[in-house]
């Protein structure tokens, strides 16, 4: 077997990143920021166009993530972030924001790349952008997101002929599922008062 080198670097690195982000632990974006910039190369390389595309958010996003959990603070006593719940004047704005952008990136690979996969690869996408802000503000229903995406991934993957990567994203899948759990009891365990 022939091994995809920068399928492996990013695997390793994908897995301290899901490490972090289960723990809460503001060093995530700081990974979230080089894995996803090789992930560009990688995807481009397998025709995953609308992954290379994600890939470059992933990486805005992770410096947008990391400003907001180092400098956003609580009002007025000046602590880190919160994780609680998405509030629910965010359920409709969010809904429609990842169907216009599962359109828009669909037809952006239907229309200017080669793709073989251009439902799967624009929902995942849509679906990620969604999650990845649900992150940043520490919104404990972005592992909900996240499942949905890492399972239809891991199928992608291994069509696409990406071992490591498929792997990865199998366990990102069970991660999400402890990673709520483990979200759930620190929000639990927060003081009342942070939660404001």
């Amino acid at each position: 077997m022939n091994i995809d080198w920068l399928d492996l670097t990013t695997t390793i690195l994908g897995l301290i990143y899901i490490w972090l982000e289960y723990r809460a632990h503001i060093a995530l974006w700081v990974v979230g920021i080089v894995m996803p910039a090789l992930d560009v190369i990688l995807y481009w390389q397998h025709g995953l166009y609308g992954d290379a595309g994600m890939a470059v958010y992933y990486t805005l996003a992770a410096v947008y993530g990391l400003l907001f959990w180092k400098f956003k603070k609580t009002k007025k006593l000046k602590r880190e972030l919160p994780i609680i719940y998405m509030p629910k004047k965010y359920y409709l704005r969010v809904a429609v924001f990842f169907f216009v952008a599962w359109a828009a990136t669909y037809y952006i690979l239907i229309k200017w790349t080669n793709s073989t996969v251009p439902v799967l690869d624009s929902f995942t996408n849509a679906l990620s952008f969604v999650g990845l802000w649900a992150l940043a503000r520490k919104f404990i229903e972005q592992w909900f997101f996240w499942m949905i995406v890492d399972a239809v991934c891991t199928v992608l993957y291994i069509q696409k002929g990406i071992p490591f990567k498929a792997g990865l994203y199998g366990l990102y899948v069970v991660i999400a599922v402890m990673g709520y759990l483990k979200w759930k009891s620190i929000m639990i365990n927060q003081p009342r008062n942070e939660i404001s």
